[in-house]
């Protein structure tokens, strides 16, 4: 069974589809021009020394993101993923 988590509980190494961000979330447009639409592939790469921000790998690029922006995006993990 899938499970959707929060974009901030994936692990390093962890892949992903978006989906979805809340609308009530301030920058959703803004990550949505940066690519978190619902449907793309999603990585976490690494989280920085004090484990914020988190550097995420999207359509080719890599993005860190505060644990605070990136709370709104919802993430479906494959089937036996570790978030």
């Amino acid at each position: 069974m899938q499970s959707i988590i929060p974009l901030g509980k994936m692990t390093p190494g962890t892949q992903g589809i978006i989906a979805g961000i809340h609308s009530e979330c301030l920058l959703s447009r803004r990550l949505l021009d940066l690519g978190f639409a619902e449907g793309a592939g999603i990585q976490c790469l690494f989280h920085s020394m004090f484990g914020d921000p988190t550097a995420y790998e999207i359509c080719g690029t890599v993005i860190a993101l505060r644990a605070g922006d990136g709370a709104s995006v919802l993430v479906r993990l494959p089937d036996g993923a570790d978030s």
